[in-house]
């Protein structure tokens, strides 16, 4: 892999060891303003939705300002924007920190992806995304360990060693990642909407982040000890870590079967043992499914447009960033845990058995979906 590629994975794996914060948000709400888990569900959701044009924005801005400028404007405006939820006095100004943090919160995410597709070939793409994901998960392993420590603590101190992590990366982004590459000028050629293997990506992906973002909001919700998520956050991430020299083809419909065997545990896991087995078949899930989803996007690209075909395809982690919290506590509140994780686990059933069928033509390998 080429020495750029590194020392990016090198400064998002520094930013990911605090970036745990927002699977507690929900309950500290719920917690330090004694609101039901519906009203920390809308304060999640207005973060969710902030992040939508936060992404957009970000692929925007790598393409025709430059990669790394927009991952610098995006880790400082997460920095302040943390350190604003964790002493935020009210339930009012901590949700305008929390859309704040959603604006920024996607900025730093295209450039990233679009930096990795600029120095690797196409054959490659796939390790490459995947390395990137087991370097986060690699770091989720410290990450995971200090949010049982310090949320067993307080909460809110979760946001603050989120913030100190964000400024740690942005300084090695600025010392370590070339200078960007003179902007484009003219009006951009390629319109994004109108790639019909794009909107197919979308779709998959939003069903997926939303599938995922609700195990990772709701999950410390359904936990006789909240904190014990981030027992099975640093599982899932050793798991992903484990498992990467076995993989050599990654499936998505595997993946998906997986992750759905994963919920299904979840909804008769009576302890906290059950819950880490099941969590390790969602973690070779997760091994099946995120390097493999980002490289076809990377694929389907023109070289002119990369940051905005990956923003646009992100921006399906904004959408379920805002339904996910919703749909998950009234879920949880209606048809209880078991309710909600059997529900889940159709849904990702049903994304199985789609991409066994589906196909995506403009991709490099014919069986992409597969």
């Amino acid at each position: 892999m080429p020495r750029t590629v590194w020392l990016l994975i090198g400064a998002r794996a520094i930013n990911r060891l605090g970036a745990f914060s927002m699977t507690f948000l929900t309950v500290l709400v719920a917690t330090e303003f004694g609101v039901p888990a519906t009203t920390a569900g809308l304060v999640a959701a207005a973060f969710g939705v902030a992040t939508i044009p936060s992404r957009l924005l970000g692929g925007y801005l790598a393409d025709r300002v430059g990669r790394r400028t927009t991952i610098l404007l995006g880790l400082l405006g997460c920095a302040v924007a943390q350190a604003g939820i964790a002493v935020a006095p009210s339930l009012a100004v901590l949700t305008v920190f929390a859309v704040l943090l959603g604006l920024a919160f996607e900025l730093y995410e295209p450039p990233s992806q679009a930096m990795i597709a600029d120095e690797v070939p196409v054959a490659l793409r796939t390790r490459a995304y995947s390395l990137l994901n087991a370097a986060m998960a690699a770091a989720g392993l410290g990450a995971g360990l200090i949010a049982a420590a310090v949320g067993r603590w307080d909460l809110r101190w979760l946001f603050v060693v989120d913030a100190v992590t964000c400024l740690a990366c942005a300084i090695v982004v600025r010392l370590v990642l070339p200078a960007d590459r003179p902007a484009r000028r003219g009006p951009a050629r390629s319109a994004v909407w109108r790639d019909r293997a794009l909107l197919a990506m979308l779709g998959i992906g939003t069903v997926f982040a939303t599938v995922y973002m609700t195990i990772v909001m709701v999950l410390p919700l359904t936990l006789p000890v909240p904190a014990d998520a981030g027992i099975l956050s640093t599982v899932a991430a050793l798991t992903l870590i484990a498992g990467q020299p076995f993989v050599r083809r990654q499936s998505l419909t595997l993946g998906f079967v997986l992750l759905a065997a994963n919920l299904v545990g979840y909804g008769f896991a009576d302890s906290l043992p059950e819950l880490v087995a099941f969590t390790v078949l969602g973690g070779v899930g997760e091994l099946f499914l995120m390097g493999r989803l980002m490289a076809i996007v990377a694929d389907l690209a023109p070289d002119d447009a990369r940051g905005r075909y990956l923003a646009f395809y992100g921006i399906c982690w904004g959408f379920a960033t805002v339904i996910a919290p919703l749909a998950g506590t009234w879920l949880l509140e209606s048809a209880g845990a078991r309710g909600l994780w059997l529900t889940l686990a159709g849904v990702t059933l049903a994304l199985a058995a789609g991409t066994a069928r589906a196909r995506v033509t403009r991709v490099a390998q014919p069986s992409a979906l597969r």
